[in-house]
């Protein structure tokens, strides 16, 4: 196991990155303030939802495998439930690090996901948000970040 910290920093280090559960309605999604802010910092990164064409302006991806050329990680955004399929999608596609947003909401973590995910080898980051860390994140995301460390819902170990 790694600490979160070292987690995070190597997660962020890929340049190809998908986020699944980006919505064609932008507010109060999380999976869209990643997308937007990992484009933002100069990330080459997919939406990818199964019912949009097209989200923040941007040709939208069904699944992992219909994005040409595939990624180097996965930020999950979508309900726990769906996030066990999308694990099982990344071992399939040899997609070896996976983050399964979780912010101040319910967020996307699933134990039955996480299981499944470190029994194939993948890096599996349960909890927290890509935007607490390194240099995506801001001055917000840093704060929540402490705050939800304390309340237990970023892991301190992946």
């Amino acid at each position: 196991m790694q600490t979160m910290k070292d987690a995070a920093a190597q997660f962020l280090t890929n340049k190809r990155i998908a986020v699944t559960g980006v919505s064609r309605n932008p507010e109060g999604h999380g999976s869209n303030a990643v997308y937007k802010r990992l484009r933002d910092r100069g990330y080459d990164v997919f939406a990818v939802n199964p019912n949009a064409d097209e989200v923040e302006g941007d040709p939208c991806f069904h699944d992992l495998k219909s994005i040409p050329d595939g990624v180097e990680a996965v930020v999950i955004g979508t309900r726990p439930e769906i996030a066990a399929a999308t694990m099982r999608e990344c071992a399939e596609l040899e997609i070896d690090q996976v983050w399964m947003h979780r912010g101040p909401g319910p967020g996307s973590v699933s134990e039955e996901a996480t299981v499944y995910g470190r029994e194939h080898g993948l890096t599996v980051i349960d909890g927290g948000c890509p935007l607490m860390y390194g240099p995506t994140a801001d001055i917000g995301h840093r704060c929540m970040k402490a705050i939800l460390s304390v309340a237990g819902r970023v892991p301190r170990q992946v």
